[in-house]
C-alpha cells in the first residue's frame, strides 16, 4: 500500500516528496522520464518507489506536481484510473513571460479544469501558494508554512489537511474547489513580486501566511 503518489520529478515534486518523507508516508514517484523518477526516489529514500506514466498510481493521494497544461494531459491520460482517489492539483497557470496574468478563462481555474477531466476523483487545490524552496525546508524564517486547501469533497480536504499537518505544515481549509480561482489569483501576485527587480531579495524564498 502506498500513501502518496507524486507525478512529476521537478522542484515542487521534490519539495512535496521531502515533506511526505518527513511525515513518514510511503511514496511513489512517477514521471515521463523513469530515470528522473528513479533519481528523486533515491534521494527521498525510505523505500520510495518509482516508475513511468505507464504505471498505475498506487497512492491514496495522487499529487500532480506539474505545470497546468501537463497536469491536464496527465489527468486525461489516467482518466478513470484515478476514480475514487484524492488528486491534488498544485499549479499556477501564470503567464511567466509577463508575470501579470493568468492563462485560464475568467470564472474557472486550473484545478477546476483538471476536475472536469477526472469526474470520478476527488480533486483538491493545495500547495500552489508554497514555493519549492521554502516547502522543501518546511518553513520560512522559522515560521511554519500555511497550506491552503480547496475541494468540493470534505473527505479529500481532510485527507490533504492530515497529510500537511503530519508534514509539519499548517493546513487551512478554504472551502469548495471554486476557491482555487482566488488561490491562483493570490499566487499570481506573489509570483509577480518574485519577478519584480524592485524586490530582488525575495528570490522565490517568500511564503504566504495568515498571521494570528
Amino acid at each position: 500500500m502506498t500513501d502518496i503518489t507524486i507525478i512529476g520529478s521537478g522542484n515542487m515534486a521534490r519539495a512535496i516528496g521531502l515533506r511526505a518523507a518527513a511525515a513518514g508516508e510511503s511514496i511513489q514517484i512517477l514521471d515521463r522520464s523513469p530515470d528522473n523518477a528513479a533519481r528523486l526516489a533515491a534521494e527521498l529514500g525510505g523505500g520510495t518507489t518509482s516508475g513511468s506514466l505507464g504505471d498505475v498510481p498506487e497512492g491514496d493521494i495522487v499529487v500532480l506536481a506539474l505545470y497546468s497544461e501537463p497536469a491536464k494531459e496527465v489527468a486525461a491520460h489516467y482518466g478513470d484510473t484515478l476514480s475514487g482517489k484524492t488528486v491534488v492539483e498544485i499549479s499556477n497557470p501564470v503567464n511567466m513571460e509577463t508575470g501579470d496574468s493568468l492563462l485560464v478563462e475568467p470564472g474557472t481555474s486550473a484545478a477546476e479544469e483538471v476536475s472536469r477531466l477526472l469526474p470520478g476523483a476527488r480533486v483538491v487545490k493545495a500547495f500552489n501558494t508554497t514555493f519549492a524552496g521554502p516547502l522543501a525546508e518546511g518553513s520560512v524564517g522559522g515560521r511554519q508554512l500555511d497550506v491552503f486547501i480547496a475541494s468540493d469533497s470534505e473527505q479529500a480536504r481532510n485527507e490533504v489537511a492530515s497529510f500537511a499537518a503530519k508534514a509539519g505544515l499548517r493546513p487551512l481549509q478554504v472551502g469548495a474547489l471554486r476557491h482555487a480561482r482566488e488561490l491562483e489569483g493570490i499566487q499570481l501576485l506573489m509570483i509577480g513580486l518574485q519577478m519584480n527587480p524592485a524586490y530582488e531579495s525575495f528570490n522565490w524564498q517568500t511564503a504566504l501566511n495568515v498571521i494570528d
